[in-house]
């Protein structure tokens, strides 16, 4: 199975320390707008409301830790909007050092989430067409 997006080891290691510093599980959206606008930000879950305009492009395992999120999963999800631009893309979540200007929870770090992107196989695509509902 394709997968949409998928996760480096250093941005799963930082997502999990940031789980255990807050305490709850995560989430991410990666929106349309510009500069840090177009960073993928992480949000504890519940805090930013996911609505009938967002794509849920897929979930991302880090681990499970007892009694905070026994899954481990951390939900990525898009502005439709920006799903059409990037229905064709593989994204990777990354981490670099550096400090961003948004909202997202990593910025005390001295890190910052960024996506590393490529355009899906003719294969890929493919798989993915058939998999849709």
């Amino acid at each position: 199975m394709v997968d949409r997006v998928t996760i480096t080891p250093q941005a799963a290691e930082l997502l999990r320390s940031l789980r255990a510093s807050h305490g709850k599980p995560l989430m991410f959206h990666q929106s349309g707008g510009c500069c840090d606008g177009s960073a993928p930000m992480c949000f504890t879950q519940g805090f930013y409301l996911v609505g009938p305009t967002d794509v849920h492009l897929g979930d991302l395992d880090i681990g499970p830790e007892p009694g905070v999120d026994e899954a481990g999963v951390v939900p990525v999800h898009i502005s439709r909007e920006q799903f059409e631009y990037w229905s064709h893309t593989h994204i990777t979540i990354d981490v670099v050092p550096g400090r961003g200007a948004g909202f997202s929870i990593e910025g005390p770090t001295g890190n910052r989430f960024i996506i590393r992107s490529r355009i899906f196989t003719d294969a890929e695509m493919e798989e993915l067409a058939n998999a849709a509902p």
